[in-house]
């Protein structure tokens, strides 16, 4: 018996590797310690030193006179982003970023439920490589073909033609918010994108979700004599709604963030991340940029706190 034990321990190594090798063996918490660090150095110094550093910016001003930066801390520059033209574009952009999620949500969901239901074998293949082909393009490539689809003499134009519905699309192109001189220069054109866009991380979520739903609950609302509108309002939709709000979670805040598809799609009116990217760039207000940098890290960090209440990341 005092053989077996004896050759169950491995004889020390020579060398620094095989020390080095033992010395770790023996203590995995150093082990463990050394791997974290580089991530933990990294997270810890240049993402949140980052936001620090920028929050720490928004509280201070500009000089209106030299155009330099007065580095006393102030609220004034919060109070700017109360001013009608730049309270006007947080709130054009969080509007178009709550619509998007709604839309998104609406036709994901179907698309979803298929997946998780019944397709079955190669068809769920076909149905991974369909939603997740797109991200597998560049962006700038997706957004400027959307601007060559949506323009005045692209394809949904012709469409439109072709059914002699032409009529319909000035109807929709000559309302005073949603239209434009062309779909590619309107807000229905920049909605559209950000759905197209923003879809594979809101279908996916969803489904995820789905699968979990044991199917004989769906099965005993049938039985009980529930009609599907009653199965899908009392059953699968509160049991999805950790699905719904995990794929709103990525929709919501890469709308909310997103300066490039308003920039080449849209009209002239600025959202958030225009602003920013006006403000430092352009003007060189670089307080004013950070403070409505800060305006989505705010209502993100809102948004995760009543997303996590609703069990949300269980289906992230």
């Amino acid at each position: 018996m005092s053989i077996v034990a004896d050759t169950s321990i491995l004889a020390r190594r020579e060398g620094t590797s095989g020390r080095l090798s033992d010395f770790f063996w023996r203590n995995p918490k150093i082990l463990l310690l050394l791997m974290l660090t580089p991530p933990l150095l990294w997270l810890g110094i240049i993402y949140l030193g980052s936001l620090f550093a920028l929050l720490l910016q928004s509280f201070f001003s500009i000089d209106d006179f030299s155009g330099l930066i007065n580095y006393e801390f102030t609220l004034a520059t919060y109070r700017q982003l109360l001013i009608p033209s730049n309270f006007d574009i947080i709130l054009r952009t969080v509007l178009m970023a709550a619509l998007v999620t709604l839309a998104s949500a609406a036709i994901a969901f179907p698309i979803a439920y298929y997946a998780a239901r019944y397709a079955k074998g190669k068809w769920k293949v076909v149905f991974y490589l369909g939603v997740m082909l797109p991200l597998w393009s560049s962006y700038l490539v997706k957004v400027y073909a959307w601007k060559l689809i949506l323009a005045k003499e692209g394809i949904v134009t012709w469409f439109f033609a072709k059914l002699h519905l032409s009529w319909l699309l000035d109807a929709w192109l000559s309302l005073p918010v949603v239209g434009g001189s062309s779909l590619s220069i309107s807000y229905t054109g920049t909605f559209i994108v950000f759905i197209y866009v923003w879809m594979p991380f809101m279908i996916l979520p969803i489904q995820a979700a789905l699968e979990r739903v044991p199917g004989n609950l769906i099965e005993a609302s049938a039985d009980l004599g529930g009609h599907p509108a009653q199965t899908f309002r009392h059953v699968l939709f509160p049991l999805a709604l950790p699905g719904i709000i995990a794929g709103s979670i990525f929709t919501f805040s890469l709308t909310l963030g997103d300066y490039i598809i308003p920039q080449i799609i849209g009209s002239s009116r600025l959202f958030i991340g225009q602003a920013v990217y006006a403000q430092q760039g352009t003007a060189g207000n670089i307080p004013l940029a950070a403070a409505f940098s800060v305006v989505p890290i705010v209502i993100m960090g809102l948004y995760l706190w009543m997303a996590k209440r609703q069990g949300a990341f269980d289906a992230l």
